[in-house]
């Protein structure tokens, strides 16, 4: 059991990430008391930033830079308490590509860690082999791919299964940060390891 204000938790992304889907959380959960760092692949728009998408910015979508605290390489799972994964349709896509990401993810689940994903995000869950048997859901559009993973996919805000954390969009993000708090207070999960 962890108090929010003694929780480290680490946001995973990289360019491309859903501006609200990472700012959000990362303000309101240092708002609680939690240090949360960032972390990105090596390779970078810019060196020690990642860039959000913002569909709203005309006449470019790219949005807000945010400094990354550590490179993907550096992290373990042993040092948190909670890892968070920002949507967005191409940051999940590339993180689910890459074997450094999908190992961490995997590392956190089999430690009992909570895992959180929102929107794409749950791609990311799908190849780690975190979905089947679980209740989840996601953005509508890959609803699809996390069924097909063996999930039961639900139309709510946040669904949580044994520690996985996962809701469908911004305007989830209430709700999705809340329930982080209240998962990283309860501590560790029970859950068979990712496959």
């Amino acid at each position: 059991m962890t108090d929010i204000n003694q929780a480290r938790i680490l946001i995973v992304a990289t360019d491309g990430f859903e501006q609200p889907e990472l700012l959000v959380p990362l303000e309101q959960l240092r708002a609680k008391g939690a240090k949360v760092e960032v972390a990105a692949p090596d390779k970078t728009r810019e060196p020690g930033v990642i860039v959000a998408w913002n569909g709203a910015a005309q006449p470019e979508n790219w949005g807000e830079k945010v400094k990354v605290d550590r490179k993907l390489g550096e992290v373990k799972a042993a040092d948190y308490d909670a890892i968070v994964l920002p949507g967005g349709a191409m940051n999940p896509d590339h993180l689910r590509v890459n074997q450094q990401a999908i190992a961490l993810v995997k590392d956190f689940a089999a430690q009992g860690k909570i895992v959180a994903a929102i929107c794409h995000a749950p791609w990311i869950l799908v190849e780690a082999g975190l979905a089947k048997g679980r209740k989840m859901t996601s953005f509508a559009s890959i609803k699809t791919d996390v069924q097909n993973a063996g999930a039961t996919w639900l139309d709510e805000q946040v669904v949580t299964d044994q520690g996985i954390v996962t809701s469908r969009s911004p305007e989830d993000l209430d709700a999705f940060v809340a329930k982080i708090v209240e998962e990283v207070r309860e501590g560790r999960h029970s859950r068979r390891a990712a496959a």
